[in-house]
């Protein structure tokens, strides 16, 4: 009985402890994408792209000025400012750039969030504690700008990352 008893206080211990460990993206990244190192003069046409686009509409999937989603709109921006492709992807774009501290955020760099696991969405910071993203259509869907601030990312936030040098 005693061993049963210790069997049972190991693997409540184990579950515990998995439990507070934290996953990082598991996304596995296709070859064909490789890490940026982006150079910084791409931050203001990054910002001015995507700032550009508040009001597109959401479309799970989508990735054009007719309608995009969280990822979606991060490679549509990247791709047309700064001549790179991202992955269609939150998780293998987290996995491909750089963490940061909240501290060190600077205009262009990514905001990911746990909205329902995590690396489920992200977004561009522009500075000031804000970012644009492009939430789905559950929560009022077009590309806009929104504080980190705010009760709802606040909760869920879960990095930051850069794709710059």
């Amino acid at each position: 009985m005693l061993r049963f008893q210790i069997s049972i206080a190991v693997v409540i211990t184990a579950c515990l402890l998995a439990g507070c460990a934290s996953r990082g993206p598991v996304a596995e990244v296709p070859a064909s994408f490789s890490t940026p190192a982006l150079d910084p003069s791409y931050r203001d046409p990054v910002l001015e792209r995507a700032l550009t686009l508040t009001g597109t509409p959401y479309r799970y999937g989508g990735m054009t000025p007719d309608g995009m989603d969280c990822s979606g709109f991060v490679r549509y921006v990247f791709q047309e400012s700064a001549d790179f492709r991202f992955p269609h992807n939150t998780a293998m774009i987290a996995k491909l750039t750089k963490p940061i501290s909240r501290s060190e955020l600077k205009k262009g760099d990514f905001v990911f969030f746990n909205t329902y696991k995590p690396y489920s969405h992200m977004g561009i910071y522009i500075g000031n504690n804000e970012f644009v993203h492009a939430p789905s259509s559950r929560n009022n869907g077009k590309v806009r700008v929104d504080s980190l601030d705010s009760r709802y990312f606040a909760e869920r936030f879960l990095d930051a990352r850069t794709a710059f040098q």
